[in-house]
């Protein structure tokens, strides 16, 4: 691991991300960072809830009967996949391009720094609005998204219109559509891109990124359908599903794929490797905490670490793995190498609060591989 990240180290200081472009939707979010307070001991002083079953446990408790529950805010920022994907990207030195909701007819305040950066913004609507409640080892997003239901391919019709739309998400090196689960109207989005996107002259297929974002609530149905309309992008880009680890249960299930185990219970490579296999896309792709895998052209790559008992932020982390598992593809770089680049990249923004330079992306690679096996 110390070599090869060693040897990731050198590769991309000779590489530019300055010359990739990058189309980024639909979604956008501002996230509100909260903790719960689990005893307060005066006006000023408390301790929060480190873990999750905690705030569970709270709640059931109370059941039949009433409780209150307090929330501290911490700090606003930014938030939904789509902006915190683009914005790791625009750090990262790449020309974003970013279509969604950001406000309307002016952009909220947290998305300045993102759009101040793009190379273009269309904002379509107003943002939802999430209660991101952290804990030590996951988090509970308390989401607010009526205003997403205004996301329509007839208003990116009329507010981007089709030609623009067909410039930005045909000529990108990559395009990312995030947030399914939340985006109702994302299938008919996508059908409109499909009638309007046309093959490559020379051949050549960008990368096409999907972040199904935590399907749980939909319908079966409502999944297999999506997945066949994904599929459908293949014939113009190499397409990437990333999913996190409980996501690739859910969809393993939906697809009801045969396994030695639940499909909660199976290691890392069996359920990507069944997963790859089933759907057939160009690359699947699943990243837990500590660990990350994908499936690409019949083979399996494996990525591990860099992990922190202690991340100072967890929302937006699988985001940026994404961005840099990207980033890391659009720069030639292979698949395991890319893996890694999304790890350092993620390992980054949960310790710092914010997503690396490309500089900081070395720095942090350098002392990843100086301190391999540890944790820091």
């Amino acid at each position: 691991m110390q070599t090869k990240l060693r040897q990731l180290y050198q590769e991309l200081q000779n590489l530019d991300p300055a010359r990739l472009s990058v189309a980024v939707g639909f979604d956008g979010f501002v996230d509100e960072i909260v903790e719960v307070v689990d005893r307060r001991e005066s006006f000023d002083s408390y301790t929060r809830m480190t873990h999750m079953k905690q705030f569970g446990e709270r709640i059931s408790n109370a059941a039949g009967l009433s409780t209150n529950i307090e929330f501290v805010p911490k700090t606003m920022k930014l938030g939904g996949n789509g902006p915190i994907m683009a914005n790791a990207m625009v750090k990262a030195g790449v020309n974003v391009s970013y279509v969604g909701a950001l406000g309307r007819p002016n952009i909220h305040p947290v998305f300045t720094e993102l759009t101040d950066a793009c190379a273009q913004v269309y904002s379509v609507t107003e943002p939802g609005h999430t209660d991101a409640v952290e804990f030590d080892d996951g988090k509970v997003m308390l989401g607010k998204m009526e205003s997403l239901n205004e996301v329509t391919w007839a208003a990116l019709q009329e507010q981007v219109g089709s030609e623009q739309l067909k410039k930005i998400f045909s000529g990108a090196d990559l395009a990312a559509t995030v947030n399914w689960t939340m985006m109702p109207y994302m299938n008919e989005i996508w059908d409109g891109l499909l009638s309007l996107i046309s093959p490559h002259p020379d051949g050549h297929r960008p990368f096409f990124f999907v972040d199904l974002a935590d399907p749980s609530k939909r319908s079966p149905e409502d999944i297999r359908e999506a997945l066949e309309t994904i599929r459908k992008f293949s014939a113009y880009y190499r397409v990437i599903l990333g999913l996190n680890r409980k996501e690739a249960s859910e969809i393993a299930t939906v697809r009801r794929l045969t396994l030695s185990k639940p499909a909660k219970e199976v290691d890392l490579e069996e359920i990507v490797k069944a997963l790859g296999e089933d759907l057939g896309l160009w690359c699947l792709m699943v990243h837990p905490t500590n660990e990350a895998g994908a499936f690409v052209d019949g083979q399996y790559y494996y990525a591990e670490g860099p992990f922190t008992s202690k991340p100072r932020l967890t929302t937006g982390a699988g985001d940026n793995f994404n961005a840099g598992f990207c980033l890391g593809l659009m720069l030639g770089l292979g698949v395991e190498e890319s893996l890694l680049v999304g790890k350092a990249t993620s390992g980054f923004y949960v310790r710092h609060m914010h997503s690396p330079s490309p500089e900081q992306l070395l720095d942090f690679i350098k002392l990843w591989a100086d301190r391999v096996g540890e944790e820091f």
